[in-house]
Order: structure tokens, then sequence, then C-alpha cells
């Protein structure tokens, strides 16, 4: 039986943590995934706020033209993973997510990819970088893409 390498499965279960996080963090007086993410990393995790987190390879990995809805990494050196969230028009924005991340050298796994009216996901990977785009609605309906962002030699 084959299993997924891990520098997929990793980041497809921070997408996920992230994803969860606004729903759990109303019922907790801290935000439940930073205490999980920080046991499983020794405390190398930075959640929160509205900007690129410390070290975003921003001039490999392009993000799509809004307003950055939250921030995050974990880990060290090229152990890093990040997580941006990015408010986008709508579903039809992994069309243009697919087009910059492969002008800038980024190849798609098509057998991940999904697209449909309501929302997408696909897998990209260049030489250093792996990266998960997931486009979906919030919970207040307004649309997002989660960019899950991996060093490639990440172990």
């Amino acid at each position: 039986m084959s299993t997924m390498p891990r520098r997929v499965v990793t980041p497809i279960a921070i997408a996920i943590a992230v994803a969860l996080a606004p729903t759990l963090t109303g019922c907790f007086g801290m935000n439940p995934v930073q205490g999980i993410i920080q046991g499983a990393t020794g405390g190398n995790v930075d959640i929160g706020g509205t900007s690129l987190p410390k070290g975003f390879p921003e001039s490999a990995v392009p993000l799509y033209a809004g307003d950055i809805v939250s921030g995050m990494a974990l880990g060290n050196g090229d152990g890093k993973i990040f997580n941006v969230v990015v408010k986008v028009s709508g579903a039809t924005a992994l069309d243009q997510i697919t087009t910059q991340l492969e002008g800038a050298g980024f190849s798609t796994d098509g057998s991940f990819a999904t697209s449909s009216a309501d929302g997408g996901t696909a897998m990209f990977s260049s030489t250093a970088w792996s990266v998960l785009v997931v486009v979906s609605k919030d919970s207040s309906n307004a649309w997002t893409a989660n960019y899950t962002v991996t060093s490639v030699t990440a172990k």
C-alpha cells in the first residue's frame, strides 16, 4: 500500500488545523490550535498577525494580491512551514494563483487538483518549495486562499 510523502501530509494537516482555528477560538480562552502546534514543535511557532510571517519566501512564492487575513510559521531552518490566508475575489482566483505559481517555476500535481464553483485545491512544487493552495469561502462568506508553503528539504 502506498503512502503520501510527509512533505504532502504535513502541509495538509496544518491547513486543516488553521482552517479549524476560527471555529475553536470562540470556545476556549486561548487558541487551542496554537497550543497543540507549540507542543508538537517544541515552541517554534508564530501564529497570528495580518502580515507575512518572518522568513516567508516571498521572492520565490508569489501570492494573490489581496489582504492578508492571517500568517503563521512553525519550525525553524529548512524545516520551517508557512501558512498564509489571503482574501481573493472568488472561486476562480485559483486559476490566477495557478498562473502566478507556474510563472514562478512551479509545476502542478494535477492528480491532487480540484476546482468547482465552491472553490478548489491545488498542489504545486518547485525545486525548493511545495505549496498547497485551498480556495474557499470563510465563515462570513468571503473568499480566501489558504497557502501552506513547505521547504522541499523539510523533514
